[in-house]
């Protein structure tokens, strides 16, 4: 007989094979099953600012959204979207041919490995990394090429000498992603400078994933990679509504490049979603827009956040890498005398009743990530205030 029958062939596509469920489903399962206190998912649990969910109501009792949305993104938000840009940034983007609305940042990501890499291409990403990156390089038939940012100092850091001798003749693209989740690490102006120098000395396209650029704590500051010299043409920047403004659901993201690479993406994109999210489309467009005092106290309330769980854990044993961005904490439990974060995170809803992630689930080399454990603070204080109590009996 030649091959396998239908029947005996796997049904998954053997490119999503290793993917299976994600973590996040299993705990967030967990969390529900043990009546625990979520800390594993990254969404918040209070809605964004009264407004912007008003004008998301006006918007559907207008008829504003309610049939496709143009596949680009309604107007109103991409003028929005190129005004924070210029604004923030000082970046200049034409709204008509520069930028791309998508259903999150999720989308932005899907689309832009499909539209941009194909089989044999590699991209180097950082590692650990978001979970839909590996998938995505995988559907695309790219092969990923991990650099792992190592502890040193109460942070995670990139060797640059790592990432330049990851770069091959195969090489397309750099994934890169600052504010960085799951770590924390915001990477600095020096060390984007060099990957910059990189990118055009190699003539490498980056997709830059920057959703959590507005939370960026202490002395941190958030560099967008088009603002460096020779980027601008061959960066795609991704931002996101859902984690600026705490709506999730609404999935509202956003692509930021050079036409001629949004024109790339967006025939990627429209044979994804074709358009998604119409009503909260020009809701965003009004958050955008919203006075700088929103994004500074924002910032300041996960920054209290941020400090609550990151006392608690350390008052609990763990070992806390206090993140300058985004609102999630990486811990190491090995001072706890655990070492495997898929066992301890697996115990712990029954032991404390809470529930965070295995950070090895973000690793190609699994035993880099494996005693490495992280919680979102994206939560009520209230809620912080009692899963640091819970947390606290591990001390014993």
């Amino acid at each position: 007989m030649s091959g396998m029958t239908s029947s005996e062939r796997p049904f998954l596509n053997r490119r999503l094979a290793e993917f299976g469920t994600t973590i996040f489903a299993e705990m967030s399962a967990l969390a529900l099953s043990t009546g625990s206190i979520n800390l594993g998912q990254g969404f918040p649990d209070t809605d964004g600012p009264e407004e912007v969910r008003e004008a998301a109501v006006r918007a559907l009792r207008e008829g504003r959204g309610n049939q496709y949305p143009p596949g680009p993104g309604v107007p109103e938000l991409r003028t929005a979207i190129a005004a924070h840009q210029e604004r923030r940034y000082g970046l200049s983007y034409d709204p008509d041919a520069e930028v791309l609305v998508t259903a999150g940042a999720t989308e932005a990501i899907a689309a832009a490995l499909l539209a941009l890499v194909e089989p044999g291409d590699e991209v180097v990403a950082l590692e650990p990394y978001y979970d839909s990156y590996a998938a995505c390089i995988a559907m695309a038939g790219g092969t990923r090429v991990p650099v792992t940012l190592r502890p040193d100092d109460g942070a995670f850091r990139l060797d640059l000498d790592e990432l330049r001798a990851a770069v091959t003749p195969r090489t397309r693209l750099l994934l890169i992603n600052t504010p960085h989740n799951p770590t924390g690490t915001v990477l600095t102006r020096a060390e984007l400078t060099a990957i910059a120098e990189l990118a055009v000395e190699r003539d490498l396209l980056v997709v830059t994933d920057e959703v959590y650029e507005h939370l960026v704590y202490d002395e941190a500051e958030h560099v967008p990679l088009a603002t460096l010299p020779g980027m601008r043409g061959r960066t795609v920047t991704i931002g996101s509504a859902g984690k600026t403004f705490s709506f999730t659901g609404w999935k509202v993201g956003w692509v930021t490049a050079a036409p001629n690479l949004v024109a790339a993406i967006r025939s990627a994109k429209q044979f994804l979603t074709y358009v998604a999210s119409g009503p909260f489309q020009y809701a965003v467009a009004e958050a955008l827009r919203l006075p700088d005092s929103y994004f500074a106290d924002f910032r300041a309330d996960m920054l209290a956040k941020r400090d609550l769980l990151a006392g608690g854990l350390e008052r609990a044993g763990f070992k806390v890498f206090r993140p300058a961005g985004t609102y999630f904490i990486t811990t190491d439990i090995r001072p706890l005398g655990e070492s495997d974060g898929f066992t301890f995170c697996r115990a712990l809803p029954e032991r404390c009743g809470v529930v965070a992630i295995p950070n090895a689930v973000f690793y190609d080399h699994r035993e880099q990530g494996a005693p490495f454990v992280r919680f979102a603070f994206c939560k009520r204080m209230g809620v912080l205030e009692e899963a640091a109590t819970r947390l606290k009996t591990l001390a014993g």
